[in-house]
């Protein structure tokens, strides 16, 4: 098993419990492909460095997990597609 951060910037234009929703939604495929998702860590609302979709600001969380080498493309490709997702990224952590 690999470590894994899992970062995802999230609408700001949605509602708390929206937002929440799409935070479960990102642990649930983790640990559908047979992740273990061990910290989320929440960096809230911060300005983005460009402009995304007519928007200036978007909420910050970082997923770390444990999984296989195939899992975070399973979770990258299952993430393009997502609502209020405006950008993620998933990065192997070293040892």
């Amino acid at each position: 098993m690999n470590k894994y951060e899992l970062a995802v910037v999230v609408s700001a234009k949605i509602e708390d419990d929206a937002r929440a929703a799409v935070v479960e939604k990102v642990k649930d495929l983790i640990t559908r492909f047979g992740g273990n998702v061990t910290d989320v860590d929440e960096w809230g609302k911060k300005r983005l460095a460009y402009e995304i979709q007519k928007m200036k600001e978007g909420y910050y969380y970082f997923v770390h997990f444990d999984a296989e080498a195939t899992v975070p493309a399973e979770i990258e490709q299952r993430m393009r597609i997502m609502d209020n997702v405006l950008r993620y990224l998933c990065v192997k952590q070293e040892a």
